[in-house]
């Protein structure tokens, strides 16, 4: 056996007559008139293929076990198939029988299951249709992320997951520690000084690779990372998880308004890609999951997303006479409710809002001359809200030391992000976008632990 075997979606390509092998997991069996039709997927590819045993192909202890879920090596011959919905199906002419799976107590067998039932065997969910989708939908999702910034000359870099600074400012980070002794089953601290744990110092799970970002930036010119980031958020919502992936691209010698075009650019080429390879996973979640989600897609892609300040924003909610659950007001920190009037009343498509107010955003964003605002951007897409947030960082040392401190952060944690404004400083900018934000858009899946392999989230790290 070799990798460079021929896959299920490669055998639709096959003329009748040839001979070929197919390899897979069975989805469902039916037997009629002295044929067996077996449907078998190996993942690549949302269609199944219909295969025919004739009876006495297969000795009848092996065909008792061809059940669903078993995996199989089946040789035959493509054939044309009078089947509605595919041109070919594969005639066997031998089985090999890898792995059985007891029909009685495979967790896939139930029909109907339900989505939070599946995340409970999420080991073996990758198998059925939606989550092959999600799973096919989520790859291409993270190769069309690197051909796009790879086409514009970014560096890919790899930040680190273990750090010592809070780049958000929020505190809600998971400790990395090894002062850790199990009694009794329970775990204790061997020591509360953490200059006798392993780093040194107080050490977390990332929350960004953004501050990092900026520092090989200030080298290399654009950079983007992709990788996994932690909030000890304690939020059970479907929007939130514990453990998830990021992009994130800095770039020197950009703006806001470059920024901006940067994200639009990204989000327009990158379901564009989506949309071209997955059309098949896209019509299932546009039948099955979202209606009108091709729609909503081409929508984005094909149309300029909307420019508007936050005080531009916050006059159109006031005025739009919709009665909201949280009240709005210049200031207030925008809720989904808001930026879903925003996109899918008001305007119809996609917005990218600037210049909120600087009390609700980060240290790093570059303070606007009145004193009020900064030069973040926030892309709210319908359906979902908030896609991407980013801004033009700030490049001024004793402006950014003094909010540091506004913000009661210590000056000394952040010494060696001030060297980037001491030595050479430039204008620079960059973005954060939640990769399961995205596949929930582009998929239509409606929790965002549906759209990862394995979810952490609050009393939930199973597998």
């Amino acid at each position: 056996m070799d990798y460079r075997r021929t896959y299920v979606r490669d055998l639709f390509a096959l003329a009748p007559g040839t001979d070929t092998s197919a390899y897979g997991w069975v989805k469902t069996r039916r037997d009629s008139k002295g044929l067996s039709f077996v449907q078998l997927s190996d993942g690549s590819c949302f269609k199944d293929l219909q295969v025919i045993f004739n009876e006495g192909v297969v000795p009848a202890d092996i065909l008792k076990q061809i059940t669903t879920g078993a995996c199989l090596r089946i040789d035959g011959t493509i054939v044309e198939s009078p089947a509605a919905g595919q041109s070919v199906e594969l005639l066997a002419t031998s089985v090999e029988l890898y792995g059985a799976a007891d029909p009685v107590t495979y967790p896939l067998q139930k029909k109907g299951a339900s989505f939070e039932y599946l995340r409970e065997i999420a080991h073996l969910r990758g198998r059925g249709n939606t989550f092959g989708a999600v799973y096919r939908v989520r790859n291409r999702a993270a190769y069309a992320t690197h051909t796009f910034f790879q086409k514009r000359g970014f560096q890919y870099i790899h930040t680190p997951i273990i750090t010592a600074s809070d780049a958000e400012g929020a505190g809600a980070m998971f400790a990395v520690s090894t002062k850790l002794e199990a009694h009794d089953g329970k775990y204790k601290l061997t020591s509360h000084d953490p200059s006798e744990d392993f780093f040194g110092k107080p050490a977390f799970l990332t929350v960004s690779g953004q501050l990092e970002a900026e520092t090989l930036a200030m080298g290399l010119t654009n950079v983007y990372t992709f990788g996994p980031t932690f909030r000890a958020e304690n939020s059970s919502t479907s929007r939130h998880l514990a453990e998830f992936w990021m992009i994130e691209p800095e770039m020197a010698f950009c703006d806001l308004a470059g920024d901006m075009n940067l994200a639009e650019e990204f989000l327009k080429e990158v379901i564009g890609d989506i949309m071209e390879n997955c059309g098949d996973d896209l019509a299932f979640f546009n039948q099955r999951i979202e209606p009108q989600l091709l729609e909503t897609l081409g929508h984005v892609v094909n149309s300029p997303f909307e420019r508007l300040t936050y005080t531009e924003a916050i006059k159109l909610l006031e005025q739009g006479g919709e009665k909201f659950e949280y009240p709005i007001h210049w200031g207030a920190d925008l809720q989904s409710e808001h930026e879903r009037w925003l996109t899918e009343v008001k305007v119809g498509r996609p917005v990218i809002l600037t210049d909120y107010p600087k009390e609700i955003k980060a240290f790093y964003m570059r303070a606007n001359e009145d004193g009020k605002t900064v030069r973040a951007m926030d892309v709210l897409a319908p359906r979902i809200g908030e896609i991407i947030g980013g801004s033009q960082r700030e490049e001024r040392l004793d402006v950014l030391e003094a909010r540091i401190l506004e913000m009661g952060l210590p000056l000394e944690a952040y010494w060696w992000y001030l060297d980037l404004r001491r030595y050479g400083s430039a204008p620079h900018a960059g973005f954060g976008l939640g990769f399961e934000r995205l596949l929930l858009y582009v998929t239509g899946m409606k929790n965002i632990r549906d759209v990862i392999p394995y979810h952490r989230t609050p009393g939930h790290a199973e597998f």
